[in-house]
């Protein structure tokens, strides 16, 4: 009686397709799951974005030692978490005073104006109106005298006729109007927005305590999601990883640095030319420049008004400067802050902001920018892999540091 024949064993080849298919199927099981629960992926994705950005303080604090032992990752968190706490008591005591006077300036001048808008004072701001307009070589018609003039038939000097008065009666109707209809709604107001602040500190905390977790277990995380990656191409993930925390470097650390800089200069101009509320449009300005772009132009608007209203002249001026410290940003401090690894077309970096904002409002114009560095990161590595030389090493920072001392390019592999 014959004996049945063993199986054949495995060749390399169906081997290597068999383990391509699970770890694919991994991947799509986890991009299966961020796409379901996309609607809380965000506070994660600020976590590890907190994460990144402490991690070079952590590694100088963990490189110190302290009785021959070196200072553990949980206490380096602990530590740098301690000086944030401190940091943002000290903003509450030094500089929310401030900011609290000059918002309450903000409000009295404006119920000063509005109180000032007699019909006397509006015609006489409409006849400067119609003066400096008209010097201007701009023929419109604001004051009384010059509107009856127009209804009479005139000399035809005029080509358009705007009551100011009216049109400043309508709207301080239609705003008396609005706030009476809502003033029984204060309430509700009062108790959503103590919600909201509650919600958010709430979600600060959480976003924290996981940014520590992603911290402390770093090398963890690592570890397992090198296992993911098939052994062949493992050469091919470290090098992407590199590329990918070269761009990532650029991208978010410079734009925190930047946006420091653009407002303490933003700061320094206002106190040069003297515009009102210095301290809360530079405020203004530091965070709105996170958002690169969009954010600049938005906060440039309101001080350049506010400028305006002391004189043209000034306006002009801190235009200038406005435009001069933007300058200074995409010719000096973008090359050496982001450097070249970090740098996206401005196309591309407009299409990302809109796009986010679409998808994820406020939040996803932040994080485009990062996450559009990651896709075009990949998307480079994959263009070079694809030429006829398709090994593409990057440099060491060793070798990058060597190239730059004796002004060579760095060697490629």
């Amino acid at each position: 009686m014959s004996q049945p024949l063993d199986a054949p064993p495995p060749t390399p080849i169906t081997d290597r397709r068999k383990r391509l298919l699970v770890l694919g199927a991994l991947w799509l099981v986890v991009a299966a799951a961020l796409v379901t629960f996309r609607s809380v992926v965000m506070p994660f994705a600020g976590a590890a974005l907190i994460a990144y950005l402490v991690q070079p303080l952590v590694a100088r604090i963990t490189r110190v030692k302290v009785a021959g032992r070196a200072v553990p990752r949980w206490v380096a968190i602990l530590l740098i978490y301690a000086g944030f706490f401190v940091g943002v008591y000290l903003f509450f005591v030094a500089l929310v005073p401030q900011l609290y006077r000059e918002m309450a300036r903000v409000s009295r001048d404006v119920v000063t104006l509005a109180n000032t808008l007699t019909p006397e004072q509006v015609e006489v701001l409409a006849q400067r109106g119609e003066t400096w307009l008209s010097d201007h070589g701009i023929p419109v018609a604001l004051s009384n005298r010059a509107l009856e003039g127009a209804d009479a038939g005139g000399n035809g000097h005029f080509s358009l006729a705007l009551d100011l008065e009216k049109l400043l009666g309508d709207a301080v109707k239609r705003a008396s109007s609005l706030v009476q209809e809502n003033l029984g709604d204060i309430v509700n107001v009062s108790r959503s927005i103590v919600a909201s602040v509650a919600a958010g500190v709430f979600m600060m905390f959480f976003i924290m305590m996981v940014a520590a977790f992603f911290s402390i277990d770093s090398q963890a995380i690592g570890q397992y999601c090198a296992t993911l990656i098939p052994p062949e191409y493992a050469r091919d993930a470290r090098q992407l990883a590199e590329r990918l925390d070269r761009s990532l470097s650029g991208v978010v650390r410079g734009q925190v640095t930047i946006c420091v800089v653009n407002g303490a200069l933003t700061f320094v101009g206002l106190l040069l030319f003297g515009v009102k509320f210095a301290f809360l449009l530079a405020t203004i300005a530091t965070f709105f420049s996170l958002i690169p772009i969009f954010g600049t132009i938005l906060s440039s608007v309101p001080i350049v008004l506010i400028a305006l209203a002391d004189g043209f002249q000034k306006g002009v001026a801190i235009l200038l400067w406005i435009i001069g410290i933007h300058a200074v940003e995409a010719y000096f401090l973008n090359p050496k802050i982001m450097g070249q690894a970090a740098r996206i077309h401005p196309v591309i970096v407009a299409f990302s902001l809109i796009a986010g904002e679409r998808l994820f409002g406020l939040m996803g114009a932040l994080f485009a920018v990062p996450v559009t560095a990651i896709l075009v990161a990949c998307f480079d590595y994959a263009r070079l892999k694809a030429q006829a030389q398709s090994v593409v090493s990057l440099p060491s920072p060793e070798a990058n540091t060597a190239a730059q001392a004796s002004g060579t390019a760095p060697p490629a592999a």
